[in-house]
């Protein structure tokens, strides 16, 4: 089974990147061929909404976008871990989401396959500082419809709220035991 982990945390070592890990460990350990994603250490550009893609379902721009395509096109499964700022995602997670928008054409403008592969799933990772009782409303629709876009059913999720200093999440054996389990069910379910 292979598995794409996108991490959209600025902060290497962080909580994000701490479960994203669990649960790679856990898709691992039942199975999973994993693959990390650091959207830091990538080029990307936002959108620029000039709309080539709507010729053929591709991304005129040239950047690292172009290698995570088809990594996004070929996982069977997907995991997208970003920590919340100001209620969304992070600026490299929300950069990668629209410039996903070029399958989002390929799917519902082209009426064309957006991946060969069959029965995806996805699940998301995001860890917030502030407790917000609608911390993770907004966040949740956006990935799923990202999700929707690129052929992906949203299938887990693992919310933590209020832990922001860098590593403070590993004190958290519970929430470390979350993200092993989100991983092992994302393969095995």
């Amino acid at each position: 089974m292979k598995v794409l982990s996108v991490l959209g945390s600025p902060r290497r070592g962080g909580n994000t990147e701490i479960l994203l890990d669990e649960a790679l460990r856990g898709a691992s350990d039942h199975g999973g061929s994993c693959e990390k994603v650091v959207l830091r250490d990538l080029k990307i550009t936002p959108c620029l909404e000039i709309y080539k893609c709507a010729e053929d379902g591709v991304c005129a721009i040239k950047d690292d976008m172009q290698d995570l395509f088809p990594k996004i096109e070929q996982a069977q499964r997907l995991i997208i871990a970003s920590p919340i700022f100001f209620y969304t995602v992070s600026a490299w997670t929300k950069a990668m989401i629209d410039r996903c928008q070029s399958l989002w054409v390929k799917k519902y403008i082209l009426k064309l396959p957006v991946s060969p592969v069959a029965d995806r799933k996805g699940a998301f990772i995001s860890v917030a500082a502030t407790r917000g009782k609608k911390l993770f409303d907004g966040v949740r629709l956006t990935i799923k419809y990202f999700f929707d876009a690129i052929d992906v059913s949203y299938s887990h999720e693992l919310f933590v709220r209020g832990v922001d200093e860098k590593g403070e999440v590993r004190k958290q054996e519970e929430v470390l035991q979350q993200a092993y389990e989100l991983g092992r069910r994302l393969v095995v379910e």
